[in-house]
């Protein structure tokens, strides 16, 4: 765990001290190391966090993880290799080890072909951003959740710390971005699969809130005791939460915003440049200003602070990343290579999430859904089951749990023809991922209120 400050229970250093200075050591001593008519880039990715795991309401595994990697890119004409290596923290060693992965890559660049989609920035843009407030020290947010959950049994994963990202290249750009931030992913289990799944997560701690969505969950957890309701195959008017709409987002991120996939016809939203559309009030974007990732990525270019994708139901622009760009002519804007959103954000509605049961009238209210897949890519068709916490709605209120349910259905039905209703205000989600690391990536989605959900077993 991190040190505490033990008069206020606040972890000190939000973000790491000294951490900024070691990578402009690294940055200025590759420039240094370079011979004529070489350029270099780096890329940095680094994090200082803590980890608890929660099983049956008791804290089973705790620790602290700190990491920093550096992709280091020597670049010669069209010629480029990238050599990525793990650094100890200590800034004579990292130096040294970077200027060592430098000398190594020079003597790869003579076997390397020519790159004729290479492109990298023609104009220097530095930045340096730090975004959260000094966070709880873990051990007392462990208490407080453990309190708020007293009598269930909480299935959870905590992660907090600093996170950041940085680049530097040999003309001399020099980019910082760091955010402090938690993610609580829980469950609350009532028997075998039937659970209510719920996550907490932000740049700034509040114990209120934490009751709140607590709370919130243990009433669900008492109508998960109700006899559960079997349907049978149909269209049902349905209430899609707006973590559950996360998991559709998380199927587009592949591929279906991408500037290549569409030039090349193999995004699964190809039909919206023949013009069919989503409903009018459909209006998503890339917005950086929503979420937590960096304002500049690997290569260096920086990024607008919204990128329009879908405006009134209508494409409106897409993902280019440097060397999509230079292959098919587009302008970039900032992807990432792979060319996945990292802030999506859908605008919201007139729906007042406490009027979502009246409005619903009589259908099924939809709080997660898994294993999403492309049932029909060039269709936009989706398929998926409902996971934990869904419920059967009649005169609107909540009457029955319902058991497993698989739905096939297009997305140009679920947010275009049968859009009833989108949800006011859009929910922040963080990514809780961290496979490797934790990741710079959020959601903003509010919810959908539709007049059918096609449902196949």
């Amino acid at each position: 765990m991190r040190n505490v400050d033990k008069g206020s229970g606040v972890a000190v250093d939000p973000v790491r001290a000294g951490e900024q200075a070691a990578f402009e050591a690294i940055a200025d001593a590759l420039r240094r190391a370079l011979s004529e008519g070489e350029r270099y880039t780096a890329w940095l990715e680094g994090e200082a966090s803590d980890f608890v795991r929660i099983n049956r309401g008791k804290v089973r595994q705790a620790g602290h993880v700190e990491q920093r990697s550096l992709c280091v890119r020597l670049i010669r004409g069209a010629r480029h290799a990238e050599h990525m290596l793990a650094l100890t923290g200590d800034t004579s060693d990292d130096v040294q080890a970077a200027v060592s992965a430098l000398a190594g890559l020079r003597t790869a660049l003579p076997e390397l072909a020519d790159d004729p989609y290479l492109m990298l920035p023609d104009a220097v843009s530095d930045s340096s951003e730090e975004h959260g407030a000094a966070l709880p020290a873990s051990e007392l947010v462990i208490e407080r959740v453990l309190d708020a959950a007293r009598g269930a049994d909480l299935v959870g994963f905590y992660a907090s710390g600093p996170v950041w990202r940085a680049f530097a290249n040999s003309e001399g750009q020099r980019n910082w971005h760091a955010v402090s931030s938690f993610n609580f992913d829980w469950s609350l289990y009532h028997r075998a699969d039937k659970a209510v799944k719920s996550m907490f997560a932000g740049l700034a701690w509040s114990d209120e809130a934490l009751r709140a969505r607590m709370d919130a969950a243990h009433e669900r957890l008492a109508l998960l005791s109700r006899e559960p309701r079997s349907l049978e195959p149909g269209r049902y008017r349905a209430w899609i939460a707006p973590s559950a709409m996360e998991e559709v987002a998380s199927l587009l991120r592949y591929g279906a915003f991408s500037g290549r996939a569409l030039a090349t016809k193999q995004s699964a939203l190809s039909r919206l440049e023949a013009g069919e559309s989503f409903d009018r009030r459909v209006t998503i974007s890339e917005d950086f200003a929503s979420g937590v990732a960096p304002r500049f990525q690997s290569d260096g270019f920086t990024r607008p602070a919204r990128v329009p994708l879908i405006r009134e139901g209508a494409l409106a622009g897409s993902l280019v990343s440097p060397r999509t760009a230079r292959e098919f002519g587009l302008a970039a804007n900032g992807a990432n290579p792979w060319e996945a959103p990292e802030a999506l954000a859908m605008e919201g509605g007139t729906l007042d999430e406490a009027d979502v049961p009246g409005a619903l009238d009589r259908g099924l209210l939809i709080g997660n859904l898994w294993y999403l897949n492309y049932s029909d890519r060039n269709a936009c068709r989706l398929t998926g089951m409902t996971r934990f916490a869904t419920f059967w709605v009649e005169g609107g209120r909540i009457v029955a749990p319902v058991n497993v349910l698989r739905f096939d259905d297009s997305l140009y039905r679920m947010l275009g023809t049968n859009l009833v209703a989108l949800s006011k205000t859009p929910e922040l989600m963080l990514s809780p991922e961290s496979y490797g690391s934790r990741r710079l990536t959020s959601v903003k989605l509010p919810g959908a209120l539709v007049s059918e959900m096609a449902f196949t077993l």
